[in-house]
């Protein structure tokens, strides 16, 4: 093979290759959450960001005059670690800056929420800025803007999501095909996150994630036991797949959401940004795969990739299946 040839099909698989299998669908943000309960008192939530299952050391930093106390400490099932911290000022935190030290040599975000008199804003903190400088009152511009970015983040690193993408592509091939089919596969996902994170439909996320895992084997599996002349479902009706699996992911990017949760005066903002980076980042994700395949059969190594990238989706599949049942 030429050098080009495993260049191309190390850029198809570079995300589940540098990705946990545990965490496909695990934001790596850190959360600090502020509720005033006093003038210039606050409750305050501290989740540090995590990478690969370890806690980064990021620590918040506040005015000079403030006064932050440790009240408690609890570790949650996926193993973060959540810290309630009492906050005392001389002036309240609008119209002020907080930032986190450490967090300029990590990859990782941190998403800063402010519940006070003033109103309720959400921003974020990120390596290339550690700081975050609150407005005088709530912005829903920049709570859209934060969950935007946060659902593409999401997106990128959500690897079992893009594993079923990928598996898509080389099910369907012919592109009007594919846009209709990632379009029922947007449209499933989409209903079922905003009728679980508005509290319409609850389910236990374990099976849910295990079932998102049997769904990228299963199309591992038609695309590998395809044959000429006979087309199965998959293949006539691939929207009908895709819609019924894009219920479950849909589940999956809600349990991710609540991590974070939304802020109370601007939910619908909020939500609606946060599927919109969703949909960005996986339009995204199509287009360089598509660019990626072109280039691929132009220089004749469209089917070597095609059964390298389909055998290592399901071996990554079938490990997670595994794991999620465990």
């Amino acid at each position: 093979m030429t050098r080009l040839g495993r260049i191309v099909v190390l850029l198809l698989l570079a995300w589940p290759l540098l990705a946990g299998p545990a965490s496909a669908h695990e934001l790596r943000a850190g959360f600090l959450g502020l509720t005033e309960t006093d003038p210039a008192t606050y409750d305050m939530i501290w989740k540090p960001p995590v990478l690969a299952g370890k806690r980064l050391d990021v620590a918040p930093v506040f005015p000079g005059e403030c006064q932050a106390e440790k009240l408690s400490a609890q570790w949650t099932a996926t193993g973060d670690v959540i810290e309630n911290w009492r906050v005392s000022c001389e002036d309240v935190l609008a119209g002020r800056t907080i930032g986190f030290n450490g967090l300029e040599y990590t990859a990782a975000d941190v998403l800063v929420r402010l519940q006070a008199s003033e109103g309720e804003q959400s921003l974020r903190a990120t390596s290339e800025n550690p700081e975050v400088a609150f407005g005088e009152a709530s912005n829903v511009v920049s709570v859209f803007k934060t969950y935007v970015v946060l659902g593409a983040q999401h997106i990128w690193e959500g690897v079992d999501h893009l594993l079923f993408v990928l598996c898509l592509v080389f099910l369907i091939g012919r592109r009007h095909r594919l846009l209709i089919t990632i379009t029922s596969f947007t449209l499933a996902h989409s209903l079922t996150l905003v009728a679980t994170t508005l509290g319409w439909v609850r389910l236990s996320i374990a099976p849910v994630e295990a079932v998102i895992a049997l769904s990228i084997m299963f199309l591992a599996n038609e695309i590998l036991s395809r044959e000429a002349g006979q087309e199965r479902l998959s293949e006539r009706r691939p929207w009908l797949i895709a819609f019924v699996f894009g219920l479950l992911h849909g589940f999956g990017f809600a349990s991710a959401l609540s991590q974070i949760g939304l802020p109370a005066d601007a939910i619908p903002a909020a939500l609606l940004a946060f599927n919109i980076g969703v949909e960005l980042g996986q339009l995204a994700y199509v287009a360089v795969l598509l660019m990626l395949l072109a280039l691929m059969k132009r220089v004749n190594l469209y089917r070597f990739a095609e059964r390298v990238s389909v055998y290592g989706a399901g071996i990554f599949a079938t490990v997670w299946f595994i794991e999620r049942l465990a």
